[in-house]
């Protein structure tokens, strides 16, 4: 199934019940494959700060996914939170929601963009997404530090 045309791509401002859970969700899935001083996945109140944009994904009134994207800088923004609901899984929902991402930071004036995950096999998928649209591997950023757990990564808009 394509995600592209029968997605609904918007702003989500995390007070819906079906984006909060995800994004719990999403906490819960980071603690079951990293240890605790490596999960950097944000709550629902850090990404309600007015320097993070989250966006949900919807498919025929069904939440598909989310993603958000953090303001590091007037030029840097750094990718987070990005989960697809479990039944949406392998249907380009992923792809569609980082695709958003990038276009919404360019036309905000961010010209690169940045991330973190997890570095072992329950992380393999999203490194070979991040990959697949021009992410590369690169040094720690901002505020983190070397971790074995971490893959961080890095792309030009």
């Amino acid at each position: 199934m394509s995600a592209s045309g029968d997605l609904d791509i918007r702003i989500d401002d995390l007070t819906g019940e079906a984006t909060v859970a995800l994004v719990r969700r999403h906490l819960a899935g980071m603690h079951e494959l990293s240890p605790a001083e490596s999960v950097h996945a944000l709550d629902v109140s850090a990404l309600q700060d007015p320097a993070v944009t989250v966006w949900s994904a919807w498919r025929r009134g069904d939440l598909a996914g989310i993603g958000a994207l953090a303001r590091l800088s007037d030029t840097d923004g750094e990718v987070k939170s990005m989960r697809v609901h479990a039944t949406h899984l392998g249907t380009g929902v992923g792809r569609a929601i980082l695709r958003h991402i990038l276009a919404a930071a360019r036309s905000e004036g961010l010209t690169r963009v940045w991330l973190e995950t997890g570095s072992d096999a329950g992380f393999l998928a999203a490194r070979m997404l991040y990959a697949s649209e021009g992410f590369t591997e690169c040094e720690p950023f901002g505020s983190y530090r070397p971790d074995p757990a971490s893959t961080f990564m890095t792309r030009p808009l």
